[in-house]
């Protein structure tokens, strides 16, 4: 797989390098030359000097031959830019973008070019419920047009002791994974659901508060 990434801070290069060591091909973007001549020897990856906000730039490159782009600066500005950019004007099948600031979670969306986008703050938080809840909803993940979400289910939950084809989840909603005493169970119509499961399910928007009604048996916010 060939990946872009832009920006060479400490969280651009930890990617790079490791997706280096799983055996991806990788191009890491940085328009700082301080920080190339520093920082270029200790990573061993293909390097671009120039500004990853610049169409010129991400031509020379080379862009088009991505597979995945990943905008990883610190800025959240620029990481819109070159998400929008490289799915605009590159058509790169898959874009992942750093959000920096959470205040601006609600901007990094398809119009931007945004397949996933990664909060660290909202990360953490979703971490922290996912430890201390039960009995609720909690979203770890968000993609373009869905979201993964965990409940792990309480003894009143109407899904205990339930089969999952007969939970009755709407259609644009699905079982992913089953947790149950640290082992992953892989969901099959006949899983039957158990008090004390880790439940992770993709949702959209529309689905989230059915799926929360069959799960925890309200569809009140969490």
């Amino acid at each position: 797989m060939r990946v872009a990434i832009a920006g060479a801070g400490n969280v651009g290069t930890y990617i790079a390098a490791d997706l280096k060591a799983a055996g991806h091909e990788v191009l890491l973007i940085e328009q700082d030359p301080d920080v190339v001549a520093r920082t270029g020897p200790t990573v061993d990856v293909r390097w671009y000097e120039g500004d990853a906000c610049e169409v010129t730039s991400l031509h020379e490159a080379g862009l088009a031959d991505a597979d995945v782009v990943v905008a990883a600066t610190g800025d959240d500005e620029d990481n819109l830019v070159v998400s929008l950019l490289a799915k605009q004007e590159f058509a790169v099948p898959r874009v992942v973008a750093r959000v920096n600031h959470p205040k601006n979670q609600w901007l990094f969306t398809e119009a931007w070019g945004v397949d996933v986008s990664v909060s660290t703050p909202h990360l953490l938080t979703a971490l922290v419920e996912e430890a201390v809840s039960v009995g609720s909803l909690v979203r770890l993940l968000q993609f373009q047009d869905a979201q993964l979400v965990e409940v792990t289910l309480d003894e009143a939950s109407p899904a205990a002791d339930l089969a999952i084809s007969d939970l009755q989840l709407p259609r644009d909603a699905t079982v992913v994974a089953v947790v149950r005493e640290r082992h992953v169970i892989v969901p099959r119509g006949d899983t039957v659901l158990q008090a004390g499961d880790e439940v992770l399910a993709l949702v959209t928007p529309e689905s989230e508060d059915p799926v929360k009604a069959v799960l925890i048996g309200q569809a009140s916010s969490s």
